[in-house]
């Protein structure tokens, strides 16, 4: 479970997963190796921009990732903060490759509910994103820009849930999602927009 004792109705943490790489648009795992946007995912990130640009945030964060930090800044967010903890879901020795490819060899494989030779587990990954889920809290209303794996473990833990639970949501490249409160409970907002 996520640390939120004490944490206040009205905070909010918006999410945006980077534009489209080649990777991403043809479903490689992609965590430590660092690419580009495609000139498709610059165009998506640029129109992100006036989406946001109303919204006031106390705290801007970004992935280290080239494809993270590029995606805030077209999206006008040039100035975010580099937090590691957003950096995707190691994927060790599956790196590069599609769930076909890895299916091939272990049958079934899922990232939610598999090993990751040479990577992170789930509880690795849920420890990174509890610390960036503490910081949100300290602010009214929060943006990070990251990675689909990651951000569907950071709403997990949001929710409350095992990181496990983030396989059930969904997540575009280029898209807007905000995670809130509805009293003391923590809620979707707004979901893979």
């Amino acid at each position: 479970m996520s640390s939120q004792t004490g944490s206040v109705a009205g905070t909010e943490l918006w999410i945006v997963r980077h534009g489209e790489t080649e990777w991403s648009r043809d479903g490689r795992h992609t965590s430590t190796t660092d690419l580009p946007l495609t000139s498709d995912g610059e165009e998506a990130a640029i129109l992100l921009g006036p989406r946001l640009y109303d919204v006031d945030f106390d705290l801007v964060l970004t992935s280290p990732r080239q494809r993270a930090r590029r995606t805030a800044e077209l999206a006008g967010f040039a100035d975010a903060q580099v937090d590691d903890d957003l950096a995707e879901w190691a994927y060790g020795d599956y790196e590069g490759i599609t769930t076909d490819q890895i299916r091939e060899t272990d049958p079934g494989w899922s990232v939610w509910s598999h090993p990751t030779p040479g990577g992170e587990t789930a509880a690795e990954v849920a420890a990174r994103l509890d610390r960036v889920i503490g910081r949100a809290l300290e602010h009214d209303r929060t943006l990070v820009f990251a990675h689909g794996h990651s951000l569907r473990v950071l709403t997990a833990r949001w929710l409350e849930q095992p990181a496990e639970e983030g396989r059930f949501f969904r997540l575009d490249t280029s898209t807007v999602s905000v995670l809130g409160f509805e009293r003391e409970t923590p809620v979707l907002l707004k979901w893979n927009s």
